[in-house]
C-alpha cells in the first residue's frame, strides 16, 4: 500500500519515526511530505509542546529516552524550537526523496545543527551537497508548494507531526508507528463493531473557554 509521511524537521519525534519506518511492511511505498507544524497548531488552535513549560521538559527527556530505547542517534540542535522553513523547503527543492529527509533531519537530530543559523545551515548545505540550495529555496514554487502540502494536510485532519497517512486513516506520532503497520497489513482488524463504535464516541460534557 501507499502511504503519506507528514512531517517538519521541528519536531524530534518526527526524526524519530523517521529513522523506524521500515517497521512498516514490506513494500510499503512512502511519500514523504514536508509541511509547516506551525500552521497545523494555529489552525488548529494548539499550544505546541515546547510552549508549556513543564511538557517541554518532559518532551526533550522523552525523546532523548526514546531515542536510546531504540539505538538511534540523538544530539539535540542547541535551541529550540528553531524556524524549520530552510529545512522543510529545502527537502521539497530536493523532491522529498527519502535519501535527503533522512539525511537533513539527521544532521538537525543526530549532529546538532540548527538550520536557522546561517553557520549551521552552510554546513548543512555541504553535507548535502546543495551548493545553490539558497537560491532554491527562495523558488516561489518552493514556497507554494510547502504551503499547499500544509493546507493538504489539514483538509484530511492532520493535527500533528509526525502523522501516517493511509488514505483517510490518520496516525500520529512516533508511537503510532506499529499502529499503522498492524493496519497496513490488514485494515478490516480495525472496522469490528467496538472499533466502529469508539470511532464514534459521543461528547459527554464540554469544557469551557
Amino acid at each position: 500500500m501507499r502511504v503519506t509521511w507528514y512531517f517538519d524537521f521541528i519536531s524530534p519525534f518526527a526524526y524519530l519515526q523517521c529513522e523506524r519506518l521500515d517497521r512498516l511492511p514490506e513494500g510499503t511505498q512512502i511519500e514523504y511530505r514536508p509541511i509547516l507544524f506551525a500552521a497545523l497548531l494555529n489552525h488548529w488552535g494548539h499550544k505546541g509542546p515546547a510552549e508549556i513549560p513543564s511538557k517541554r521538559r518532559f518532551t526533550y527527556r522523552q525523546a532523548l529516552w526514546i531515542a536510546r530505547r531504540n539505538n538511534i542517534p540523538f544530539r539535540a540542535p542547541p535551541a529550540h524550537p528553531f524556524s524549520p522553513l530552510n529545512a522543510l523547503r529545502l527537502a521539497i527543492a530536493l523532491g522529498s526523496e527519502e535519501d535527503s529527509v533522512r539525511s537533513i533531519f539527521r544532521l538537525i537530530w543526530a549532529e546538532g545543527y540548527r538550520p536557522d543559523l546561517a553557520d549551521s545551515w552552510n554546513t548543512m548545505v555541504e553535507h548535502l551537497d546543495a551548493h545553490d540550495a539558497s537560491k532554491r529555496i527562495a523558488d516561489a514554487d518552493i514556497k507554494s508548494t510547502l504551503r499547499t502540502n500544509t493546507e493538504e494536510a489539514i483538509a484530511l485532519g492532520v493535527f500533528g507531526v509526525p502523522t501516517l497517512a493511509v488514505e483517510r486513516e490518520l496516525f500520529w506520532g512516533f508511537d503510532m508507528t506499529d499502529m499503522a503497520a498492524d493496519y497496513l497489513r490488514d485494515p478490516s482488524a480495525f472496522n469490528d463493531t467496538e472499533m466502529q463504535k469508539i470511532s464514534r464516541l459521543p461528547i459527554g460534557i464540554e469544557r469551557r473557554q
